[in-house]
């Protein structure tokens, strides 16, 4: 029997869900391996059981908190995709702020009546099998880690930083035309796509296991850069702390 396959997603734009979908005839051949049993952005079908969830988003309400456990406790395989998932994306900037003035901020006085908690990501709730990152995914990163689940591989994903791809490509070092970068203490596996058409990487692929912190601190000094400096550009994607949710 083919694998049953549903997609979730929590707390995000939903851009993941896109990029899967944008895969079009490629998506074909990973139907031959399994079976899709549910995915709001591409089926009207629900599923009680299936044996993998992928699933995007960050976990930001005490509903999805309850939903991802029951998720969790259906799967035997639980992968987190995109950096809401992942690092806690965009979502985690609101946790440098009281949960409280949050509301207010973004609904005014009709805020109380939102469930809003600090956002999580996956890992942080349940136990995650596989982390597939990016802001949105790659989408043959994506097709290639489905099919081996599917076959009962282990995918083999980059964890070294994404100078390398850089270099691969001959680019230009963004640092040397004034821009910032966190290519030196960043997952690799986009390709450099950012710094490729001219711009910084903000690190949507979070660290990577062994970043290099001092090699990186050393290159902001070559260019005049302070770490303080650059923060506000890493924090877009990888602020999520547990230090927040103290």
């Amino acid at each position: 029997m083919k694998p049953r396959v549903a997609m979730f997603a929590f707390t995000c734009c939903e851009g993941c869900g896109l990029a899967v979908i944008e895969c079009e005839n490629e998506l074909l051949d990973v139907l031959n391996l399994i079976d899709l049993v549910e995915w709001r952005e591409g089926l009207s079908e629900k599923a009680e059981e299936y044996d993998i969830a992928l699933v995007e988003g960050s976990i930001s309400t005490h509903a999805d908190e309850k939903k991802i456990k029951e998720i969790r406790e259906k799967a035997k395989v639980l992968v987190a995709i995109g950096a809401c998932a992942t690092t806690g994306g965009l979502n985690a900037l609101k946790n440098r702020y009281g949960m409280h003035e949050v509301k207010q901020m973004v609904y005014g006085k009709a805020g109380e009546q939102f469930d809003t908690i600090p956002a999580r990501p996956l890992r942080a709730v349940v136990p995650v099998d596989l982390e597939l990152h990016g802001c949105p995914i790659d989408r043959t990163e994506f097709l290639r880690v489905v099919r081996d689940v599917a076959l009962g591989k282990t995918p083999k994903l980059p964890d070294y930083p994404l100078c390398v791809e850089c270099k691969k490509k001959e680019n230009v070092c963004v640092f040397f035309r004034g821009m910032t970068c966190m290519g030196p203490v960043v997952r690799a596996g986009c390709g450099a796509i950012c710094p490729t058409f001219g711009d910084g990487c903000e690190g949507c692929r979070g660290l990577v296991s062994n970043p290099n912190e001092n090699a990186h601190k050393e290159t902001l000094a070559e260019h005049g850069l302070t770490v303080t400096e650059v923060l506000q550009h890493f924090d877009m994607f990888n602020s999520y702390t547990e230090d927040h949710l103290a």
